[in-house]
């Protein structure tokens, strides 16, 4: 890794980003980029979403939502989706992106960031658990709600 950091998605960033490759069987547990894109233009107050950059290429996108009124607890700290291109895997870009929402998440008060995602063999699962997630509960999906405390 050179020069990794993450910068708020931009015209000059999103077709990169809509380019991230999957590694084969990841993309049953991934909607594409763009329904994560129009969180933006849905909530521009409340969406969160950086690109992460390594030097000056796209290798992956994460995408959040803080909105202290959403109806559901865990709606109001959320980790939408976070994806590393697949050839940028393992390099620990995701650790990366995860503790820079978790950054954020403490500028703004906030006591927890939670996850929403489908178990499953090959899954991202073990990723979340790896950077911390612990699972609370599941929705009426039986989609796996975990979360990670923030310390006051």
């Amino acid at each position: 890794m050179s020069e990794l950091r993450m910068v708020e998605l931009s015209a000059a960033t999103i077709v990169a980003v809509n380019n991230l490759s999957l590694k084969p069987g990841q993309e049953q547990y991934l909607a594409p980029v763009s329904y994560g894109i129009a969180a933006t233009v849905i909530n521009p107050q409340t969406s969160w979403q950086r690109v992460i950059l390594d030097g000056d290429e796209v290798v992956g996108f994460v995408s959040a939502n803080f909105d202290v009124d959403a109806p559901e607890e865990h709606f109001r700290s959320v980790l939408w989706r976070i994806n590393v291109d697949a050839n940028d895997q393992r390099r620990g870009l995701g650790r990366f992106a995860v503790a820079g929402l978790l950054a954020e998440a403490r500028t703004r008060n906030m006591d927890r960031v939670v996850v929403i995602y489908e178990a499953g063999d090959g899954g991202p699962e073990a990723f979340f658990r790896r950077v911390g997630f612990t699972p609370v509960g599941e929705t009426e999906y039986a989609e796996v709600i975990a979360e990670i405390r923030l310390a006051p």
